[in-house]
């Protein structure tokens, strides 16, 4: 610990977003950058706790303290070996994670925790740029065949763990490229996409597989993946959304949140999408229902895109502001959440239930909620709504009902340690879990990939 009185003389200091704006204009990633002297300093508030509750909070089990303490002094490879040696892709983590180990930081208690996702970010990128990434290949090839279904975060971190075991594996991906929802989900003013293109072309050149453009279930059955593979990795994601059964439903106009999300990123992209298959918020109101991340990210998209206004409503409460004692610390609190979509221009509601979608002419003009606290009913004007309320479990017709793998009371697919119902089928991320975070997935592929490996060869890896 270089500077044990850090954290009582220097300041949190968050690189900030580019200015409202600006950033409208584009969908470059609205993050900014510290430069190296003031990053320094941030890692250098780490207090080096006796019970690291930052470590206990983080489901990859990173090693917070030790990492900070290398970059404080500079020893940008030794953080980067430090927080790789727990997770496989720290330039996703540090830019999408909520960060669940900064609310857990003992320096939250007043507010001002460590920027430690910001710091991650940084160490991850000067890795990259310094060169100490680079291809890795195993030495030795065990000569068995390991199926990933899905190149999601799960998908992609069980891959490179079986990979670095020597299994051969293909990651089989019905996109045109691999990402999952990293690549498809999330806006690019959150994840510039050659991120992604950048830790696959080093994972390619680790011997790892893509097949892109192919269905498991439809290009290649479920028997066929048996008879081609000694195991299989289910990772498909929990890809059934929630959808609201009310008058109107069929009306023009009402889209689910992803559907908005994969086609901008695919615009972003370059892609072409015909005039009539486009959805157009341009000069319209828009309602996104929901209050999550995703529906944060159709606010963003939608400001984007020259929307007249844009409306976000929750059924839920408004969480309190700062601390709620419901969720004290070192928990994650359930507090009020903005997002720099929130702050480029958005009407946030809460404690609103939707009754029903109104219309004229087969389009969508208006959506009547009810007031959960008063019963008090009002229209909403609204051309476009997203529905953005989670996801219901993992799509079961298809693959998952033909490989005859049992669900859980969600509707998940059961795994216990990852082991399926299904012999030499495994799975791993949101398919077996429910929605959840980029971070629980790229943990929960690692797991998988562990069951794998010691099925496979009936020993733990070392």
């Amino acid at each position: 610990m270089g500077n044990p009185r850090a954290f009582l003389t220097i300041n949190r200091k968050e690189a900030g977003y580019r200015p409202v704006l600006e950033r409208i204009e584009d969908f470059g990633e609205v993050e900014q950058t510290l430069n190296t002297e003031d990053r320094l300093l941030q890692a250098s508030r780490c207090m080096d706790c006796g019970v690291a509750f930052c470590h206990w909070a983080c489901p990859v089990s990173n090693c917070m303290p030790q990492w900070q303490d290398a970059l404080y002094r500079g020893k940008w490879q030794e953080a980067y070996d430090s927080i790789s040696a727990t997770n496989n892709f720290p330039e996703f983590t540090g830019r999408v994670c909520p960060a669940l180990c900064e609310k857990s930081c003992v320096l939250n208690l007043q507010g001002v925790p460590v920027t430690i996702r910001e710091n991650e970010a940084a160490v991850a990128e000067h890795a990259f740029r310094e060169g100490y990434v680079k291809p890795c290949p195993p030495r030795q090839r065990t000569g068995r065949r390991v199926a990933v279904i899905g190149s999601g975060p799960a998908g992609l971190a069980a891959a490179d763990m079986l990979n670095r075991r020597g299994h051969n594996v293909v990651v089989i991906e019905k996109d045109e490229a691999p990402g999952g929802l990293l690549r498809l989900g999330i806006p690019d003013f959150k994840l510039n996409k050659k991120i992604i293109d950048r830790r696959i072309s080093l994972l390619e050149a680790e011997g790892i597989e893509f097949r892109n453009n192919t269905e498991a279930g439809k290009d290649i059955s479920g028997a066929g993946l048996l008879d081609s593979f000694d195991a299989v990795c289910l990772c498909t994601g929990a890809g059934k959304p929630r959808d609201l059964a009310v008058e109107g439903r069929d009306l023009k106009g009402i889209h689910f949140a992803l559907d908005l999300l994969r086609q901008q990123n695919r615009l972003v992209r370059g892609a072409e999408i015909a005039p009539q298959d486009r959805i157009q918020t341009e000069n319209r109101h828009v309602l996104v229902i929901g209050g999550g991340d995703t529906g944060s990210d159709c606010v963003g998209t939608s400001v984007r895109q020259k929307a007249s206004s844009v409306t976000q409503i929750e059924i839920l409460p408004k969480p309190p502001e700062g601390i709620n004692p419901a969720t004290p610390w070192p928990l994650y609190p359930n507090v009020l959440k903005t997002s720099s979509s929130h702050m480029e221009g958005c009407t946030r509601r809460w404690s609103l239930a939707t009754r029903r979608f109104t219309g004229e002419g087969g389009r969508l003009t208006g959506v009547e909620v009810t007031d959960a606290l008063t019963g008090a009913t009002e229209i909403i004007t609204a051309d476009v709504v997203f529905l953005s309320m989670g996801f219901v479990h993992p799509v079961h017709e298809g693959l998952l009902d033909a490989l005859g793998v049992d669900y859980d009371a969600r509707g998940n697919v059961a795994s216990a340690t990852s082991a399926t119902s299904v012999e030499r089928i495994f799975a791993a991320g949101d398919v077996s879990t429910g929605a959840s975070l980029v971070v629980r997935a790229i943990d929960s592929g690692r797991m998988a990939a562990h069951a794998i490996h010691k099925y496979l060869t009936g020993l733990s890896p070392a």
